[in-house]
């Protein structure tokens, strides 16, 4: 496994589109609202990150047909728009979307409410989102990447949620996908030893009944097989000599 050690210059133009594309995330979440349709999201999505003088990174990317994946309710991830999916009152939308600047790639998720939601539906996404935080307080020097992995399990364990296993996080940089694989569910062995200048996309999807996932018949959307709600949360972060640097939150 080749696990790629930014330079100082490297890092510079990772921040720089994790900082660009944490503002896109912001505007993203200011049109979320009830009516909106998924297309006219990813639409002003790859506006905002054209906007910039960037690409985004997941507009053909193996084919998918979108810049940011807008997965409603029980849908996981790769969500594709479409301008007849409206949302409604009580939904969550998962929005994942990254871009491109000066060949470096950043990677970023968040689930948003649509009006008012159910309160165990608030809360499954409120605990994926500190599970993400509980892992990162491993990100460091001298600790193991499984070590990541684990926190957040045990975080999100408590809750009786399904940690999603068919689906990880990632390395990143000048690919959107670089080693090392990062689960979000506890590991048996330890992982490789974190080391400054790792750039990683951490990435817990926790469903709010079981873990077991499926494909849907485009090949792309990612649905819990149960039909009960998922949460999705992610950014890019940089490991450094102390605290992980997140990258992709402003």
């Amino acid at each position: 496994m080749a696990v790629s050690i930014k330079s100082e210059r490297e890092i510079e133009f990772m921040r720089q589109a994790g900082k660009l594309l944490a503002k896109v995330h912001e505007e993203l979440g200011k049109i979320i609202k009830p009516g909106i349709s998924t297309w006219e999201i990813n639409k002003t999505g790859e506006e905002l990150i054209r906007s910039c003088d960037c690409i985004p990174n997941f507009l053909n990317y193996h084919g998918y047909p979108a810049s940011v994946c807008v997965s409603v309710n029980e849908e996981v991830v790769h969500g594709i728009p479409a301008k007849d999916r409206i949302l409604k009152e009580g939904d969550i939308v998962s929005l994942d979307a990254g871009l491109i600047y000066k060949g470096y790639h950043s990677d970023a998720a968040r689930t948003h409410f649509v009006g008012t939601v159910d309160p165990r539906i608030q809360k499954l996404v409120e605990e994926t989102k500190n599970s993400f935080f509980a892992g990162i307080k491993m990100a460091k020097p001298g600790n193991h990447l499984y070590d990541i992995s684990n926190a957040i399990d045990a975080y999100i364990s408590q809750f009786g949620y399904g940690i999603v296993r068919d689906l990880v996080g990632h390395g990143i940089g000048t690919n959107l996908h670089e080693d090392p694989q990062i689960p979000n569910f506890k590991q048996k062995r330890r992982g490789l030893k974190l080391q400054p200048g790792m750039t990683l996309a951490i990435e817990p999807m926790i469903n709010l009944g079981r873990a077991d996932v499926k494909w849907l018949s485009d090949d792309w959307t990612v649905v819990a097989e149960d039909g009960l709600p998922s949460a999705h949360y992610e950014n890019t972060i940089l490991i450094t000599e102390g605290e992980p640097e997140i990258l992709t939150i402003l």
